[in-house]
């Protein structure tokens, strides 16, 4: 690269979802809601997924 090396660390975000929303938000008992509805259904899920993964597909 040539030229001076200017950093623009301001255009990027090093911070987490669980650190942007507040603990009193109503997402997060919706969030362990979803996650415990989801994790009952793994043996539905797994049912649904191939064993060895999907075929690939020619280019």
């Amino acid at each position: 690269m040539r030229g001076l090396d200017l950093k623009q660390d301001e255009l990027f975000s090093y911070t987490t979802l669980e650190q942007r929303i507040p603990n009193d938000h109503p997402l997060r008992p919706l969030r362990r809601l979803v996650d415990t509805v989801l994790a009952s259904m793994d043996r539905d899920f797994d049912g649904l997924y191939s064993r060895r993964g999907r075929a690939s597909i020619a280019p």
